[in-house]
């Protein structure tokens, strides 16, 4: 069983997760299943790839900004705030309410949010002219990027969603 799949098991006793994302759960590991039908239901109407899709497009706009390019519409104000995002706002809605028991879930949500605090300092140390810690606040942002990425893909498998279609595969 995957480093993730320990991650996704609801606590047995039912108390809130922890805020220490660092560490695993106690109990033993076991694959992502969704407990119920409403869980089932929510996580229909979510589309991981379009997430993951979307939240790719992230890193290209901040090189941009690292590279002095000015996009009105990447404010820090603005950027910091991780539900200015679509996935953002699904984990702060829907997400949450499918998946907020599983201890990855929190995981997800604080390394999302620090993509987004990481993005805005990025784009402040840029507009300052301070190129050297622009450039570490981008390496952080990648870095988040790919646990979300991760994350959210470990989520698709274990709930049984295949990913894209393979090139020429149809539909």
């Amino acid at each position: 069983m995957g480093f993730f799949s320990r991650l996704f098991r609801p606590r047995g006793d039912g108390l809130p997760v922890s805020s220490d994302w660092t560490s695993l759960p106690e109990e033993q590991a076991s694959e992502l299943v969704l407990i119920d039908e409403e869980a089932r239901r929510l996580m229909a109407q979510f589309d991981i790839d379009t997430a993951i899709e979307h939240h790719e497009r992230w890193l290209p706009w901040l090189a941009q900004a690292l590279q002095g390019e000015r996009d009105e519409r990447l404010r820090p104000e603005v950027v910091a705030d991780d539900n200015c995002s679509e996935l953002g706002q699904w984990l702060r809605g829907d997400g949450q309410v499918a998946l907020g028991q599983f201890p990855a879930f929190d995981m997800l949500m604080r390394r999302h949010q620090y993509f987004h605090q990481q993005a805005a300092l990025l784009l402040t140390h840029a507009a300052a002219g301070d190129s050297q810690m622009a450039q570490q606040a981008f390496k952080s942002c990648q870095h988040a990027s790919r646990q979300v990425v991760l994350l959210l893909k470990e989520l698709r498998r274990g709930l049984g969603q295949s990913g894209p279609a393979a090139p020429g595969a149809g539909g």
